[in-house]
């Protein structure tokens, strides 16, 4: 089947990373702002980091916005609803300065807009443990727009996260598509590949690779931007 539709990771994908230093450099942004409003950094790196795992083991009874404030409810009472405006003005105000610790890569953009002209449908299929906010915005540190997607998968309108294949069942669902018109492009082994237990086509982006188990790669399309366009070219002449 002709592959009409292409879905994106974002993180290490169109916006590079080193996971670990993004990581850093978000706990120490969050944390400095919330320290303002009495949460010592240990509790709330602790219960953010609770409140993800709780997303990523989501059985899609609740929404990952949902889920992710019961558990940190559960860790710091109640009253860390009432404070969720200070975690948006965290996003508002001080995520930007952590554009600092990702990199840049033209070729996604052009590749984005490339695709684009082609007539493709184009999804963010990012990992949705972060709010809309946060989402868009290293959008735009990719030097991307949110109108280049037509779905952003974040953790206000997902009930699912990768690796787990439903995450993928309700990207198409959204979309309305299946999974033999869609190929899926993403720099982890484990949560992006799962996309072709579906039957969707993949290819791994290795600028930023992550592989946790040392899967052996040569199992799927693989390679640099540049590759990524040859494959998307070989793609567009089937």
């Amino acid at each position: 089947m002709k592959i009409t539709t292409v879905l994106f990771d974002l993180d290490g994908t169109l916006l590079p990373m080193e996971q670990e230093k993004f990581i850093k450099s978000y706990f120490g942004g969050i944390s400095a702002r919330l320290a303002r409003h009495g949460y010592a950094p240990q509790t709330l790196i602790k219960t953010i980091w609770a409140g993800t795992e709780a997303m990523i083991r989501n059985d899609g009874a609740k929404r990952n916005e949902e889920v992710f404030w019961d558990v940190a409810a559960g860790l710091c009472g109640e009253s860390i609803r009432a404070d969720e405006p200070h975690f948006n003005t965290f996003y508002v105000e001080d995520f930007d300065k952590i554009q600092t610790s990702c990199g840049y890569q033209e070729k996604a953009a052009k590749t984005v807009a490339w695709l684009k002209e082609k007539g493709y449908r184009l999804a963010l299929a990012t990992n949705p443990v972060f709010p809309a906010i946060a989402t868009r915005k290293r959008i735009a540190w990719a030097g991307l727009n949110a109108n280049d997607f037509q779905l952003i998968t974040t953790y206000e309108n997902s009930r699912h996260c990768k690796p787990n294949p439903a995450y993928y069942q309700d990207v198409l669902g959204e979309l309305g598509v299946c999974a033999e018109e869609c190929l899926m492009v993403g720099n982890d082994v484990t949560e992006d590949m799962v996309a072709q237990t579906l039957g969707m086509r993949v290819f791994l982006l290795t600028d930023c690779l992550i592989n946790k188990n040392n899967t052996d790669i040569s199992a799927f399309p693989n390679g640099n931007f540049d590759a990524l366009a040859t494959f998307l070219k070989e793609l567009n002449e089937e």
